[in-house]
């Protein structure tokens, strides 16, 4: 073969080669090589670095609940809810027993104000008794998205409710000068003014317990009707009289140590004494009964210094008297 030919025929075979390795519609100049990505939204999967579409909720900017509160009444309970673009959610607030595992209280506050400080409302005669106690806080808004809770504001804290410490006994009051002691008129010879079967009942039978426009000026001794009503002390019948809207019959006496005595609810027509007549330490005076404004039958026992109903004169309590001078002891 001519060699010219030889080199003519190698050139053009190498073009062809070139000419069936590139592809149709080959990429114009600068491109880079390889297939681009399709870019529409209709390509599968999450673009990188997109946000979620987890939704926000309502969290709890601010909770104050005290540590420890008495039994009764709930105590005041404060809290601040906050949701972005949210004016509103629905907020109920709780409190567990830890013992029982139980809901003591529960306050459905309904559908309350965001971005401010709310009091809790609990029910209408809410108490708590002693123990141990969680308060929860409950909250969703209008899509159903529940409270977010966080390690410092979790919506939930501890309350310990105390009981009630009892009140210190009342101090025994100082007697006044040249007023015999309950000692000092027991050692005289005192005796109780009921011999029988009794009792000085409660609060509502104590000196000084409210009686309308009035306090009780004395003592009631509950007893049986008929039971024998006695002079503690000797002395002298002052008076016998009916009062037919309190005391009923009643007697007074004038001891020779310095008090007046009064005896009310006398059983009608049982009076052994009359005015002016002396007496001496346990001599009978009437019977117990329920005369006058009385509702059982009782003695209505008070004891005066200075005078009975006199100008200047004033009831004592009569109570640590006749508890010194109760040998037999009350039955309640």
């Amino acid at each position: 073969m001519d060699p010219f030919r030889g080199i003519v025929a190698a050139a053009l075979a190498t073009s062809a080669l070139l000419a069936c390795a590139a592809p149709a519609g080959a990429l114009a100049a600068g491109s880079p090589g390889g297939v681009q990505a399709p870019s529409s939204g209709k390509a599968g999967g999450i673009e990188y670095g997109a946000p979620s579409a987890v939704p926000a909720g309502p969290v709890i900017s601010s909770l104050s609940v005290p540590a420890s509160a008495l039994a009764g009444a709930p105590p005041k309970v404060t809290l601040r809810l906050d949701e972005t673009g949210v004016a509103t959610v629905r907020l109920r607030v709780s409190i567990l027993n830890l013992a029982t595992r139980h809901t003591s209280l529960l306050a459905d506050m309904g559908w309350s104000r965001t971005g401010r400080t709310l009091t809790v409302r609990w029910p209408a005669g809410a108490s708590l008794a002693p123990g141990s106690y969680q308060l929860r806080v409950s909250a969703r808004d209008h899509r159903g998205v529940a409270l977010v809770r966080r390690a410092h504001s979790s919506g939930r804290a501890a309350l310990t409710v105390r009981a009630v410490p009892s009140p210190p006994p009342a101090p025994t009051p100082a007697p006044e000068a040249g007023v015999p002691t309950p000692a000092q008129s027991l050692a005289d010879g005192a005796v109780f003014p009921v011999a029988g079967a009794h009792s000085f009942g409660n609060a509502e039978n104590r000196f000084g317990a409210p009686r309308g426009s009035h306090v009780h000026e004395g003592q009631d001794v509950l007893a049986a009707e008929g039971t024998p009503v006695l002079a503690p002390l000797a002395g002298a019948i002052e008076s016998t009289a009916y009062q037919a809207g309190g005391a009923g019959y009643y007697v007074v006496e004038h001891t020779t140590v310095g008090f007046d005595l009064f005896f009310a609810h006398c059983e009608a027509a049982s009076f052994a004494v009359s005015s002016a007549q002396g007496v001496t330490a346990g001599q009978l005076l009437c019977h117990a009964g329920q005369t006058g404004d009385a509702s059982a039958p009782h003695l209505h026992f008070e004891m005066w210094v200075g005078g009975w109903q006199a100008a200047g004169g004033h009831p004592i309590d009569p109570l640590p008297y006749l508890q010194a001078w109760d040998r037999e002891g009350a039955t309640g």
